[in-house]
């Protein structure tokens, strides 16, 4: 690759960037991408009202949109109490499992720790008996940090052991870095595709910036890149015949969407052309922003490439980065086949 995945991604996963508080992550991203693209001059963009980043190369043929959300999850302060405990609400889904005992990160720098009330067995827990503990000893004391409505997300290092790659927020800033080593790998090539990439918003709490971004564009065909869940694992309670370091996943279907025809057999056969091993991913639950783009006005074709990824929405996600290394090499090779109706 002709830049390094994990210094990239420790980048982009240390932005802060919750849904609805995407600022920061915006402006790293635009730092990186005018860092790695060394064609960015020919490239427009903008963001959009929803604070959709949208880059966009013009070109003469068919208008193609690639998207990747770049919010992450996170939680919101909802009330204080006067020892300087604060109750929070979820942002996205999260798991109580996967909350107990982690530390999280405000925008200002303020660190925190979510921990459970003890006298509720650990089997009865409910979100409503969680609390983050920021160290503070009144409410006084605490509102010199935090305040009702000041957004949290989980804080941790990611890193590499051989070909894994494991820290918070895989889902999706791994999807933003996989279009933006597809944009660089474009500069090296000629197509004529009317080329936009999208980094959405807002997708954890309801796939809204891609709906608003795919009905301005009105592309003729779309692919969304985010992460999906893996069969690999010891009892896992869903079969998927996913796994990590296989490569990329095509998506078939999941919960809101059954992706168009035209768009897969494109991506199976860039795959076979370029020897790039593939999955097939069936979800049967859950959605990505490949559902709404599908919708959006006269409707879309679209289609989407997984990253495999184990403990999604967790602070301690992991994928495998020749995983995302072959995605890009898929994505950018179906944007230089072209389209055909």
């Amino acid at each position: 690759m002709s830049f390094d995945i994990l210094k990239s991604f420790r980048q982009l996963s240390t932005a802060f960037g919750p849904s609805g508080r995407e600022q920061d992550i915006i402006e790293t991203l635009t730092e990186l991408t005018a860092d790695t693209v060394h064609d960015i001059g020919a490239w427009e963009h903008h963001t959009d009202a929803m604070n959709n980043l949208i880059y966009h190369r013009p070109g003469t043929g068919k208008t193609v949109l690639l998207a990747a959300h770049m919010d992450s999850i996170g939680v919101v302060v909802t009330h204080i109490d006067k020892e300087g405990f604060a109750r929070f609400a979820q942002v996205g889904g999260l798991m109580i499992g996967d909350l107990i005992d982690r530390r999280v990160r405000f925008q200002n720098g303020t660190r925190g720790v979510i921990s459970f009330e003890e006298k509720t067995p650990y089997t009865k827990l409910g979100f409503d008996n969680l609390f983050l503990d920021i160290g503070a000893a009144s409410k006084e004391q605490a509102e010199q940090s935090i305040q009702v409505g000041d957004f949290a997300v989980f804080d941790g290092e990611p890193f590499q052991q051989g070909d894994i790659l494991c820290g918070p927020y895989l889902d999706n800033r791994i999807g933003c870095l996989t279009l933006i080593g597809v944009m660089a790998q474009l500069a090296k090539k000629e197509y004529d595709t009317d080329l936009y990439v999208a980094f959405t918003a807002q997708e954890e709490v309801g796939l809204r910036g891609a709906q608003t971004a795919a009905f301005a564009i009105q592309p003729d065909y779309a692919i969304a890149v985010d992460v999906t869940d893996t069969g690999d694992m010891p009892e896992r309670k869903y079969p998927m015949a996913v796994k990590l370091g296989a490569g990329p996943a095509v998506k078939i279907m999941d919960r809101s969407v059954i992706c168009d025809q035209s768009v897969k057999q494109a991506l199976y056969a860039a795959a076979e052309q370029e020897h790039i091993p593939v999955q097939r991913e069936i979800m049967e639950f859950g959605g990505t922003d490949t559902g709404v783009i599908q919708r959006a006005a006269g409707g879309v074709r679209a289609g989407a490439v997984s990253i495999p990824t184990r403990y999604i929405h967790s602070p301690s996600e992991m994928a495998n980065v020749r995983d995302i290394e072959h995605a890009i090499q898929l994505i950018a090779s179906v944007i230089c086949r072209g389209w055909k109706d």
